[in-house]
């Protein structure tokens, strides 16, 4: 059962286990459905506790077509790849990303808030933060763990998993989040960290055992295996970066990738470096205004973030 249907069952189970059963139904709706909220204005919040200087937005002209942008030093590509035929059609997107400062990389919550169970729209939040380029995130908003750093501020340090970090150098490292404390990240200059995984590549290599990985322990979310829709990230070079979205559970058009096909697409595309995002229904890729994947809930799943280029 993935997120979306967890959150479905959740709700409808109620009717039925009310009695008896109040307080885990009381519980469940708690901690899966019913929002939570830290930090009620993210914005304003950030203006005051982030400490990494960005450059001053310039003005430059873009120029934008069906499947490219560019503006400045800022350069995206966008490719669709189909490969198999019936039933073993795979297709998905490739938004290929040059910027010219680490920092044009962005991070976005729900609702401009943070906190568990807030969500939102991939395609909203990107317009929101008038993103030309935007992918669904972690999810962070599911799990009350891991280590969560956006844009230079610390949210979360409930270390917990592999995470992804990437540093105001433009550099981009796995990392152990127990092996380390938000605090200390932020001081090395990490601006956004990811917790979710598993990773799929490291120094070029496709990672052994990863469709055996399980992301949370949550009932109804043991598993993230099989052919599924996916949102990945890898790091060619510095401040390069290839972004795939995965679409799946529909025949003829696109089955979905395991993890192992996953990482083998971001090793093929360059990535030395390449991290798994949440997938399922939230996998969204949104380009100049529209969505451009076709996300497999028969429209946009909500989520509680989104990784963004501004236009």
């Amino acid at each position: 059962m993935r997120r979306g249907t967890l959150r479905t069952w959740i709700v409808g189970a109620c009717a039925v286990v009310l009695t008896g059963a109040g307080a885990a139904t009381t519980w469940a709706l708690d901690r899966f459905v019913i929002p939570h909220v830290e930090v009620a204005d993210v914005s304003t919040y950030e203006e005051q506790h982030s400490t990494v200087e960005t450059g001053d937005d310039e003005t430059t002209t873009a120029t934008t077509t069906d499947s490219s942008y560019t503006s400045g030093d800022t350069a995206i590509t966008l490719t669709t790849v189909t490969t198999g035929t019936g039933d073993d059609t795979l297709t998905y997107y490739v938004a290929d990303v040059t910027l010219g400062e680490a920092t044009d990389l962005r991070s976005a919550f729900a609702n401009n808030q943070f906190g568990e169970n807030i969500t939102q729209k991939t395609s909203e939040m990107a317009a929101d933060h008038d993103a030309v380029l935007a992918i669904n995130g972690d999810y962070y908003g599911f799990r009350d763990t891991g280590i969560v750093i956006r844009n230079g501020v610390v949210y979360r340090d409930s270390p917990a998993r592999t995470g992804l970090a990437f540093y105001t150098d433009g550099s981009v490292r796995l990392y152990d989040e127990t092996a380390t404390s938000a605090d200390e990240l932020l001081a090395a200059g990490a601006w956004n960290t990811l917790s979710f995984g598993p990773a799929l590549v490291e120094d070029g290599q496709v990672l052994a055992g990863i469709d055996q990985v399980e992301v949370d322990t949550n009932f109804g979310n043991h598993s993230i295996q099989g052919q599924q829709p996916r949102t990945a990230i890898g790091v060619i070079d510095t401040n390069h970066y290839v972004l795939v979205v995965v679409d799946g559970r529909e025949a003829g058009y696109s089955r979905g990738a395991t993890l192992t096909e996953l990482a083998t697409i971001m090793a093929g595309l360059g990535a030395t470096t390449a991290y798994n995002l949440d997938g399922g229904g939230s996998s969204t890729l949104y380009f100049n205004g529209e969505v451009v994947n076709q996300p497999s809930n028969n429209g946009e799943r909500g989520t509680s973030d989104i990784l963004y280029v501004a236009g």
